[in-house]
């Protein structure tokens, strides 16, 4: 199900806007008119006042709230209404890991346009990775000192499901202490469309092969009329929902992520964050959002629309509303490899409290135009965080301390979050 604007929310608006700004009052819009309802309003500042005085409450903020927010031009404000959920939360802790991605083969039987790392069978950048070649790359991770191997790719349509089983149960067999984090809601929805099995059964057999939670990307946006433009045959909104909530209830935990920075509009963005929002009341399975923005450089999408990147405006507006609405989330990640290291950076005082990792071998964004580097160095992203004024604290995938001892590492306790309180 979609967010559905409540009536209720066009009466504040109208109150607003006729009382503090003169202005004429704004006629209702529908989700799938042409202009933005947040952008065809006025600014609301009295509403941000409002908004405010709900987070001082802890008040659960609504769909008509996230409008106000995606409406309002005063960044400072946003950002300090989010530093303060976000240091209710953490503190004054920043949190990183120690990470490797593994990107299998890029040849992909989807076309979406707004993708730079799929390649078509016969394409001169296709490829597949042998067993030996994972296995090396698993290896190169743990002698790094790496506790996570996150693993997404193509879907090879001459592959079987047996293959990227297989991955999965041959790194955990030669690695048991890494964790891996593997294949999203589109590839889950993949194997059961070549498997004709269910997904949960799929994922039970997966976790019983070695893997250890699943990643959030495929989400993109949720909304159809986005949704069905950019990435028409992927798994759609329910099912991408769904696999989530069968992984959590095999006590499996997720990410999940937004896509931002396109042709979606702020309405879209609230929806998808309140469909995240209330899956997470059902299960409390996920751990962290990302948002993601879009990198248009070598995609078809950024070449026929002629889009550019997100502005270190959006980027950080979009991390600040993200802290606010997902108020049951425990973590928010400022992926900097999307967003730049200063971007990531400025953002840990927009909401973010994590800064992901050390992501040796990331393809799929660097394919798109990211210019951030191919990996940092714990000392890097160490360094990163203490300039932004935040304490650093290394984590394993499922939020518990990393202990380092010279060339090795050990679990120490499990990092708690307030949520009930934010």
């Amino acid at each position: 199900m979609g967010c559905h604007i409540n009536p209720r929310a066009f009466g504040v608006l109208n109150r607003i806007n006729s009382t503090n700004r003169g202005v004429a009052t704004p006629r209702p819009l529908r989700l799938n008119e042409e202009n933005s309802l947040a952008w065809r309003i006025a600014p609301m500042d009295p509403w941000l006042t409002e908004i405010r005085q709900k987070v001082e409450a802890r008040e659960r903020l609504s769909f008509a709230d996230g409008l106000a927010l995606e409406a309002s031009n005063d960044l400072f404000t946003l950002g300090e209404l989010a530093n303060r959920v976000r240091e209710r939360l953490s503190g004054n802790h920043c949190y990183y890991n120690v990470n490797v991605h593994l990107n299998p083969t890029n040849v992909c039987v989807y076309r979406c346009n707004f993708c730079a790392f799929r390649a078509d069978l016969k394409a001169e950048k296709a490829y597949l990775m042998s067993d030996d070649e994972i296995l090396h790359r698993a290896s190169e991770a743990e002698a790094r000192g790496a506790t996570e191997m996150h693993i997404v790719g193509g879907l090879h349509h001459q592959m079987p499901y047996e293959w990227y089983l297989n991955v999965v149960r041959i790194i955990h067999q030669a690695h048991p202490r890494l964790h891996l984090k593997a294949y999203t809601a589109v590839e889950w929805d993949w194997f059961a469309r070549i498997t004709g099995r269910p997904t949960r059964d799929l994922l039970a057999e997966f976790k019983e092969a070695g893997l250890g939670s699943l990643p959030g990307g495929g989400a993109e946006i949720f909304h159809p009329e986005v949704r069905d433009f950019i990435c028409e045959h992927k798994a759609d909104a329910d099912g991408w929902l769904r696999i989530h909530r069968e992984a959590h209830e095999l006590g499996l935990h997720s990410n999940a992520t937004m896509l931002y920075g396109h042709i979606e509009k702020p309405e879209h963005r609230i929806d998808h964050l309140l469909r995240l929002r209330q899956l997470q009341d059902e299960t409390g399975g996920f751990q962290t959002f990302i948002p993601l923005a879009f990198h248009p450089d070598n995609t078809k999408l950024g070449a026929d629309r002629q889009l550019q990147k997100p502005s270190v405006l959006m980027d950080l507006k979009t991390m600040a509303i993200s802290r606010l609405m997902l108020d049951n989330f425990p973590h928010i990640k400022a992926y900097w490899v999307m967003l730049t290291l200063k971007t990531a950076q400025l953002a840990l005082h927009f909401g973010a409290d994590d800064l992901d990792g050390t992501v040796v071998h990331e393809l799929i964004y660097h394919d798109a135009g990211s210019e951030s580097p191919e990996e940092l160095s714990v000392a890097e992203i160490r360094r990163v965080i203490q300039e932004a004024g935040r304490i650093p604290v290394e984590r394993d995938t499922l939020y518990r301390e990393v202990v380092r001892d010279d060339q090795s590492w050990r679990l120490g306790r499990k990092i708690a979050v307030a949520l009930a309180q934010v």
